[in-house]
C-alpha cells in the first residue's frame, strides 16, 4: 500500500517547480488563448507499466485552476498499456497549458519508479522478504520518488541521515574500528537520547564475526557478498539479528538474492535506474 503524501511538501514543490518554469507568465498561452478559456484534455499512455503521479496531477491543476475537474480512469498504482488513458481533465486553458510540463515530468519520472519497483515486488514476492529503497534520489525530489517506490509495491528505509543509525564502511575507516563504530554510536544514542534504529554494514566473514559479538545493532548489511557467502552469513546470524542484503542487486538476480533467507534486500536501481515512462497531455475539444 502506498504511503500517504505530505500535502505540506507537495504545495512547496508545486509552487517552487512552476516558479522555475512560469516566473512571470506563460506567455506563449497568453498571446494565443483567451484568458477565460476552458479546454478538455487527456492523459494518453504512450508505454506499459505502473502509473504514479495522478494525485500529483490533480494537484497541481487545482492549484492553477480551483475549478479544475478531473475525471480518473486510471489511478496510481494501476498497471496500463500503450492507448490507455489514465484521466481527463477539464480546466482554464491557460492553466492547463501552464502545468501540462510539470504534470508530465512528475508522472513520468515517478512512473518509471513505480514500474521498476513493481517488478522488484513481483520477482519475490514469493519470499519472505522485503525490498527497500535507499538515498540514491534526486535532490529535493526525494519524498516523491519514495512514494512511488510504495505505489510500486515495495518499502521505504530511511527518509535521510537523520532517522537512522546505518555504519558503513567510510564510517569504520573514520572511527578505526566497527566496535569502535558500533560503540561510539550506542553511547551517542544513549546520550542524545534518541530513539534511532541502526544498521551496520559489514564487507565479510570477520566483520560479520565482530558484529555478532557486540551488542545494540538490530540489524546487519551484507554489502556485495556473493550468493553461497551470503546463505551462510544468514545462517550464521541465525535469528540474532535482521539480515540485509546490499550492492549489485538487479532484477536479474534480485530472486535469487531473497532465496538465501534475508530479511531485506535494498535496492539502489529503484530510484537512480528507473526509465521515465513515456505519457503525454492532449487537448481533444
Amino acid at each position: 500500500m502506498a504511503t500517504k503524501l505530505d500535502k505540506r511538501k507537495l504545495r512547496s514543490f508545486i509552487k517552487k517547480a512552476l516558479q522555475e518554469d512560469v516566473r512571470d507568465g506563460d506567455h506563449t498561452s497568453r498571446a494565443c488563448i483567451p484568458s477565460r478559456q476552458k479546454s478538455k484534455a487527456k492523459l494518453l499512455v504512450k508505454d506499459k507499466g505502473v502509473l504514479a503521479g495522478v494525485a500529483i496531477s490533480k494537484e497541481i491543476f487545482r492549484y492553477l485552476d480551483p475549478k479544475a475537474k478531473i475525471e480518473v480512469i486510471k489511478d496510481d498504482g494501476a498497471v496500463a498499456k500503450y492507448g490507455d488513458i489514465s484521466f481527463y481533465l477539464t480546466c482554464n486553458s491557460q492553466a492547463l497549458l501552464m502545468g501540462e510540463r510539470l504534470a508530465l515530468n512528475v508522472m513520468q519520472r515517478l512512473s518509471g519508479v513505480a514500474t521498476l519497483s513493481r517488478k522488484f515486488h513481483n520477482a519475490t514476492k514469493k519470499h519472505d522478504v522485503t525490498i527497500l529503497d535507499t538515498r540514491k534520489t534526486t535532490p529535493l525530489l526525494r519524498f516523491l520518488e519514495k512514494w512511488a517506490v510504495t505505489v510500486g509495491g515495495c518499502s521505504n528505509y530511511r527518509d535521510g541521515l537523520y532517522d537512522r543509525i546505518m555504519i558503513k564502511d567510510n564510517h569504520v575507516e573514520a572511527a578505526g574500528s566497527i566496535t569502535k563504530a558500533i560503540q561510539k554510536a550506542n553511547r551517542y544514542l544513549k546520550k542524545s537520547g534518541l530513539d534511532l534504529g541502526m544498521t551496520v554494514e559489514v564487507r565479510n566473514y570477520k566483520e560479520l564475526k565482530e558484529v555478532l559479538t557486540l551488542k545494540g545493532n538490530p540489524r546487519v548489511m551484507l554489502d556485495n557478498f556473493e550468493l553461497k557467502d551470503m546463505k551462510k552469513a544468514v545462517k550464521l546470524v541465525g535469528d540474532r539479528l535482521e539480515v540485509e542484503a546490499s550492492g549489485g542487486i538487479k532484477l536479474n538476480n534480485v530472486k535469487a538474492v531473497a532465496a538465501t533467507g534475508v530479511d531485506f534486500i535494498s535496492v539502489g536501481a529503484l530510484t537512480h535506474s528507473a526509465q521515465s515512462l513515456d505519457l503525454s497531455l492532449k487537448i481533444i475539444k
